[in-house]
């Protein structure tokens, strides 16, 4: 791709993102959106998706970010619900959607049929986990599609390559496609636990934060390239060290969390973005090669294929829901559900990027040198592969806002929260507090009266900081005391920026100074309103 389409593309991909920020349509679905209208505008170029750019390139930094941000232990803990969407339901998804598909398309052999299943088989890791932090849904719930999310990709990748050998004839039979699965998956997660402690050990020992943070941006490409280089899962190996480094992340130290931190959402933030907006650019793409499926039979079987594949999330979610809880065992280790849950997990199914990458990826000929008989059908599982990944984000995308809102699922428990986060900070500053003092006692650590008070004021405040937003609040402004206090810093701190502005620009102090400066006061705004930002 040229500099300048592929300059316009990120440009107006975050722009439009921007925008969705502002409205309550959710930002997958206005960037879909967006991406239809402007592919038929004239000027704008064909963006013809690649594969070998979207798999090794786009999808690792993705799952990474989304691994680092999730909980392991709270993954851990629902480890049951997530292997049996992210396994069971994506295999069974396979089956199921690819049978259906030979059923309706006429002629479609079924190993084709079956390629078409594994391609749409596994939910998008960005949209579920965009769309569930956006709409607020049950920590449990959001855990669960978070983590069928992260590992999905790994189990319907390894199920496409077995349906993809069947049908250029390299197959081995069932034996041969459990055993690629097998090395896949094990080798996947052993890639990942070779990896995780060499590369922790390695941020924890560069001690200049820049480097730590390049390591970073290099840890989900390593992880990745270094699986498939083994023909292993480099999804898995992704999820597997990413866990491994979002649960130690605490032991790096604070300039280097500081910078990831936004170096990362930065990046999150533009490739979901440009991911999105690729989706709805491909429809040119798509089209052109549809060929004798044109017509209503190709609507009629979109609309087959679409309907299959909600109807199959909903035949297993059920089932992987209640049949465990027969088990006395799970009914103990596991929270009392109903039958709300189970439907908002079976509609939030929505099918994205990879989805279309794998697609992408089908050879035009069965015959690997490409001098051989065309691809079964190949532009019209494309075709449908599209038509399957835009219905998803369109109808359920637009749907699961007011669905929840109609079931009336329980919202997260703030005060409770936020009453267990002051419990926290109270426990903290209280161990801090007996540091301090102790610390004091020794003469090395002689401090001017005032300074020691300092150290106790900050820690009090800290202490008091949580608590506050339990409390009332100014009968005038509807404001907490900590609100207020956090408004009045920031006043105290812009009427300082100004001053050294003012000073520098008489001369007074150079440029390299009033960085020096600002970057102080910049450390303290971050630090007094790091909270209310999260």
């Amino acid at each position: 791709m040229e500099v300048v389409p592929l300059v316009a593309l990120v440009a107006v991909s975050a722009a439009v993102a921007g925008i969705a920020r502002r409205t309550p349509v959710p930002a997958p679905l206005l960037l879909v959106a967006a991406g239809l209208a402007a592919a038929y505008l004239p000027g704008v170029p064909e963006y013809a998706l690649d594969p070998h750019i979207v798999l090794p390139l786009v999808l690792p930094p993705l799952l990474y970010t989304a691994a680092v941000d999730s909980s392991y232990l709270d993954l851990r803990a629902n480890i049951r619900p997530v292997a049996l969407l992210s396994v069971g339901y994506v295999l069974f998804a396979t089956l199921a959607v690819g049978y259906a598909a030979y059923l309706v398309v006429p002629g479609l052999p079924l190993t084709a049929a079956l390629v078409l299943g594994a391609v749409i088989a596994p939910p998008d890791a960005v949209a579920a986990t965009a769309i569930a932090r956006r709409l607020g849904l049950p920590p449990r719930i959001t855990t669960i599609l978070q983590g069928e999310s992260l590992v999905n990709d790994a189990t319907a990748i390894t199920a496409y390559k077995v349906a993809l050998a069947a049908v250029v004839g390299a197959g081995a039979g069932w034996a041969g496609g459990i055993a690629e699965f097998l090395l896949a998956s094990v080798g996947g997660v052993g890639v990942g636990l070779l990896l995780m402690v060499p590369i922790h050990w390695l941020r924890t020992h560069l001690r200049e934060p820049l480097l730590q943070n390049t390591l970073s941006l290099l840890i989900p490409f390593v992880a990745y390239a270094a699986a498939e280089r083994v023909h292993a899962s480099g999804v898995l190996a992704v999820v597997v060290v990413a866990l491994y480094l979002g649960h130690r992340n605490w032991q790096v130290d604070f300039a280097t969390r500081l910078q990831e931190e936004a170096v990362w959402k930065m990046i999150a933030f533009v490739l979901e973005s440009v991911v999105f907006m690729l989706i709805g650019l491909q429809l040119p793409v798509v089209l052109e090669g549809l060929g004798e499926y044109e017509g209503m039979h190709a609507a009629w079987y979109a609309v087959a294929v679409f309907l299959a594949v909600v109807a199959a999330r909903f035949v297993w979610v059920f089932p992987a829901t209640f049949l465990p809880r027969i088990s006395a065992r799970v009914r103990e280790r596991e929270p009392e559900t109903n039958w709300k849950a189970p439907v908002i997990v079976g509609w939030a199914g929505m099918r994205g990027v990879v989805s279309l990458a794998i697609a992408f990826s089908i050879p035009m000929t069965v015959d690997e040198g490409g001098g051989g008989e065309g691809f079964p059908a190949r532009n019209l599982i494309l075709f449908l592969t599209f038509t399957t990944v835009i219905g998803t984000l369109v109808v359920q995308g637009l749907t699961l806002p007011p669905l929840i809102r109609l079931l009336r699922l329980p919202p997260r428990d703030v005060q409770a929260e936020t009453l267990a986060e002051a419990q926290a900070q109270n426990a903290a500053s209280a161990a801090a507090e007996a540091r301090l003092e102790e610390l004091l006692e020794d003469r090395r650590n002689a401090l001017p009266a005032p300074l020691a008070d300092r150290l106790r004021t900050v820690m009090e405040r800290r202490r008091n900081s949580v608590w506050e937003r339990l409390g009332a609040v100014n009968e005038e402004t509807g404001e907490s005391a900590d609100d207020t206090y956090r408004r009045l810093s920031r006043e105290m701190i812009s009427a300082e920026r100004e001053v050294f502005v003012a000073l520098r620009d008489e001369r007074r102090i150079d440029d390299e100074m009033l960085r020096t400066l600002l970057r102080r006061l910049d450390l303290e705004e971050a630090a007094a309103f790091r909270e209310s930002a999260d």
